[in-house]
């Protein structure tokens, strides 16, 4: 029952009813409403956003976040153990290959520079765990650069290996006579007395004694210059290019092996010992020439004797005696 509400007139002396009236009525049944409309709005947004009555949409996202966060994380792990490996290479790299190879290392500068310009992360930021996100991210991207930088070092790296091993191929790097075949060690390489005027002369190579017919080997990988008798002294000779300045030079022979223009290998046999040209009696005459510049042969011969083998004729060469040519 509605509560009925009086007022007092002082002129007639009583007391009258109050008598709301139908318009005013309602407008407080709509003020009513519309307070309740936003109030039960304002407990749906509260109860939305209250962990406590999440929906079942709202915690399989909850969980998906967590366990991206949690993947990120073993991610973030893998990628330093990634930067450590790769940091293990990139110091061999430097201090191993490229020292061995004589070339210039590659700088941290280099390696580690960072991308410069335009912001490439700014479409993860404004996220919950947008931080963790972006460092992950930016760290793959280094990792990538430098794994990059890494692979073409070594491809580098691989293309000296080549050259290199096409070097030691060309040094002459064997006895041009196999001991076995060598009656005695004649004369080295230095100062000599020459057998036909008996003057002392600088003798630019060494002289292997062996009877006519013995095989000559060419010392190293390389392509014929030569194989006539066009230079005075040498009699039958022949002239190999090796490349990387190397050319070696095999005098006195009774034949050749080989022609003009042939490529040979190191072991190949070009020739046989002889007595032809300006020579006392059948020897191998041999030369190493060094950027243009004679050498003494015997610092050459690592490849094919031993310790023991290279003072014994070390001793012979060095001997004061007289040469065979």
């Amino acid at each position: 029952m509605a509560k009925v509400k009086y007022y007092y007139d002082p002129e007639n002396l009583a007391y009258k009813r109050i008598e709301t009236k139908k318009r005013k009525k309602f407008g407080y049944i709509l003020l009513f409403l519309l307070s309740s409309a936003l109030f039960g709005f304002l407990c749906l947004v509260l109860l939305i956003n209250t962990p406590y009555f999440e929906t079942p949409k709202d915690k399989l996202l909850t969980n998906e976040l967590e366990n991206m966060k949690i993947n990120y994380q073993l991610l973030n792990k893998k990628v330093d153990v990634m930067e450590n490996a790769l940091s293990a290479i990139e110091d061999r790299d430097n201090n191993v290959y490229r020292t061995y190879f004589n070339t210039s290392p590659i700088t941290d500068e280099e390696r580690k520079a960072g991308f410069g310009g335009v912001n490439r992360y700014k479409d993860l930021e404004g996220y919950n765990n947008s931080d963790l996100v972006i460092n992950t991210t930016k760290k793959i991207d280094r990792l990538m650069k430098e794994m990059a930088i890494q692979s073409e070092s070594l491809n580098e790296i691989v293309k000296l290996g080549k050259q290199k091993e096409k070097l030691l191929a060309a040094i002459p790097a064997i006895q041009p006579v196999k001991n076995e075949d060598l009656k005695r060690m004649a004369s080295g390489y230095g100062y000599r007395s020459d057998p036909f005027t008996k003057v002392r002369k600088f003798h630019y190579g060494m002289d292997f004694t062996s009877p006519t017919g013995t095989p000559i080997y060419a010392t190293g990988d390389g392509v014929v210059l030569k194989a006539d008798n066009s230079l005075s002294g040498y009699g039958n000779h022949i002239e190999v290019n090796h490349g990387y300045g190397y050319v070696t030079l095999y005098a006195h022979l009774s034949k050749y092996n080989c022609k003009r223009g042939q490529k040979v290998k190191r072991g190949d046999i070009i020739g046989y010992v002889g007595s032809t040209g300006r020579s006392e009696a059948p020897h191998l005459h041999y030369e190493v020439i060094k950027n243009g510049k004679k050498v003494n042969p015997i610092n050459f011969y690592y490849g094919s004797i031993s310790a023991e083998e290279y003072v014994a004729i070390s001793k012979l060469a060095n001997q004061e005696n007289q040469s065979l040519d």
